[in-house]
């Protein structure tokens, strides 16, 4: 950029993206400074580099308010777990399965685990066939994107949610917060006035 750039003679580029031809650095970088912008280098590998005249420091701000707008859209998935042993009983495997279903339908994975103690580790099918009810429960909304696995005295399978289940419960999620905060208002008015 400006001084930095050390060949004879470059390709330039007006700020409005017009090709005004090859001239010696030194002319390239008055008619830059004539206009109170920067000259610089995009293209150092062409044969004259190419170079053009911007504010430079406009285009790092605008870059920089680019890529934190790409990172506040960017949904972060965060992996929830879910432990059971296996011998579970209905009602504790139907909590876990609740569980289960708001993690994938908030947009998360789940890691579904059984742990075994003692000798449980003899019977893992045991373990396998709970974690297969868990992932029948919930195959409406969700995919097995990692089968059971025994990891030492754990086994493991990961679950993700299906795209369009997500976006559906999100879209029915909104208008339901929006309507319950309407209602809420007035009653939380009358409380406070009496």
């Amino acid at each position: 950029m400006n001084e930095q750039i050390r060949v004879r003679e470059v390709r330039v580029i007006s700020p409005e993206g017009e090709q005004l031809g090859i001239f010696p650095t030194h002319e390239a970088l008055r008619m830059a400074y004539e206009r109170n912008m920067d000259l610089v280098e995009v293209a150092p590998q062409a044969r004259p580099p190419v170079c053009r005249i911007m504010d430079y420091g406009k285009f790092k701000y605008e870059q920089a308010k680019r890529d934190r707008e790409a990172r506040k859209r960017q949904k972060i998935v965060d992996i929830k777990e879910v432990k059971m042993r296996p011998r579970i009983d209905q009602h504790d495997f139907e909590v876990k399965l609740r569980n289960a279903r708001r993690f994938l339908e908030d947009g998360d994975k789940v890691k579904a685990t059984i742990m075994f103690r003692g000798r449980e580790i003899v019977h893992a099918d045991l373990g396998r066939q709970v974690l297969e009810r868990l992932a029948r429960a919930v195959e409406d909304i969700a995919t097995i994107e990692r089968r059971p696995v025994v990891e030492g005295r754990n086994m493991t399978m990961v679950l993700a949610p299906r795209p369009q289940v997500v976006g559906a419960a999100r879209a029915e999620a909104r208008p339901a917060a929006g309507e319950g905060e309407g209602a809420a208002g007035p009653a939380g008015e009358e409380s406070r006035a009496t």
